[in-house]
């Protein structure tokens, strides 16, 4: 069975939510999904994963999530060649030129690391509460396991 490891940053519950979203879509297309918070996560845990993916928060003017700072350094030297990842998250539109910019910087890391990118990145803006955010989430989740050829 083909499987799916998402690796989620939240404080309020948003980007766990565009985890769920995607995940119960990739499960819906058959695939064996794990989800697990960043600070509890490990680059490795990619290893055994068809398809990666981070959903991560951007806060303030572009920055990280404190708690994820570790994983993000560890993606980039990390050698997932083979894997198909995306990146999605949500951030505050308020902050005009650095919204979801976190968004970008894993897509970059991926990028680095020698995965293949397999969906175009999805920025949310704070939480995934309207019909049109989860039809990206569920598009992206979709257009992964197309590139994974699943």
């Amino acid at each position: 069975m083909a499987t799916a490891k998402i690796v989620y940053a939240t404080i309020t519950g948003n980007n766990e939510d565009i985890a769920s979203i995607i995940a119960d879509t990739l499960e819906e297309r058959g695939l064996e999904v794990s989800m697990t918070e960043i600070s509890q996560a490990d680059v490795s845990d990619f290893e055994d994963a068809d398809i990666c993916i981070v959903c991560s928060y951007t806060y303030d003017e572009g920055s990280l999530p404190d708690e994820g700072l570790d994983f993000f350094e560890d993606l980039q030297e990390a050698d997932l060649s083979g894997k198909i990842y995306g990146v999605a998250g949500s951030g505050d539109d308020f902050y005009g030129e650095y919204y979801g910019m976190a968004v970008d910087k894993f897509d970059q890391a991926f990028a680095q690391a020698k995965a293949t990118k397999g969906a175009a990145n999805v920025k949310i803006n704070l939480a995934p509460d309207s019909p049109e955010d989860i039809e990206k989430l569920e598009n992206f989740a979709n257009e992964l396991v197309k590139s994974a050829g699943i």
